[in-house]
């Protein structure tokens, strides 16, 4: 099979940081599948265009572009239903879909806050310049001044994570006794924070910290081996 995989980097090529393609990324292994890897740049926009998108992930299975991270899940999960599955069942499907909107809302929402001036710092200027133009024109402010009140505002982010902490009482994973989509989708996010900045998210006492390790060493490490802070 020819799959490829366009994802989000910086200057550093095998630095890949979406939030997105790291649900991807995961997904893949989880399937036990390996696409080529295709650097994407923020300034990029005509390399993805023909596919259709204006955002990574943008996966092609021969060609034929799949895009957005939950159309890709699924994408892989009915294309290759004799692999590992990503969902456990169409009911397990459904759940992942409101997953797949919390993880949106409150971890990438949440995270973003907290690392977005650090995000251009991984940037060649021409990015960089492009990220702090639309980001500050969406927020109304100076990327500093939107993560200025970060040590307060963790706070607040970890306290959000409380369903998680609840739910890795009785089980280990999101997804039950191993992980499955609904981890990824979550992990994205962390991961993602983990790649761009050095800020520290979650204390190390923190049963969220523990889930995270976890599936930093999910795959042979394939997570913790891409470069990173180690936050």
């Amino acid at each position: 099979m020819n799959l490829k995989l366009f994802e989000l980097v910086g200057t550093d090529a095998s630095r890949p940081f979406s939030p997105y393609c790291w649900r991807t990324r995961m997904a893949l292994a989880h399937k036990r599948l390996t696409a080529q890897s295709l650097p994407w740049r923020f300034t990029e926009k005509g390399a993805i265009a023909p596919h259709g998108s204006e955002r990574v992930p943008v996966l092609l299975h021969d060609d034929k572009p799949v895009v957005d991270s939950w159309a890709i899940a699924n994408y892989l999960e009915d294309s290759f239903p004799d692999r590992p599955s990503l969902f456990g069942g169409e009911g397990g499907r459904a759940m992942a879909r409101i997953l797949n909107s919390w993880g949106d809302i409150a971890i990438v929402g949440g995270i973003f806050p907290l690392i977005i001036a650090d995000i251009p710092k991984n940037l060649a200027q021409v990015d960089a310049d492009y990220f702090r133009r639309t980001r500050e024109a969406r927020f109304g402010k100076p990327l500093e001044e939107i993560m200025g009140s970060r040590d307060t505002a963790v706070v607040a982010f970890r306290k959000s994570l409380d369903i998680m902490r609840l739910t890795l009482k009785t089980q280990t994973f999101l997804g039950g006794n191993a992980p499955n989509y609904a981890d990824y989708i979550v992990f994205g996010g962390f991961q993602w924070a983990r790649v761009v900045s050095p800020f520290t998210l979650l204390e190390t006492d923190d049963p969220v910290y523990a889930w995270r390790d976890k599936l930093l060493d999910a795959f042979d490490g394939m997570a913790r081996k891409s470069p990173g802070f180690a936050v």
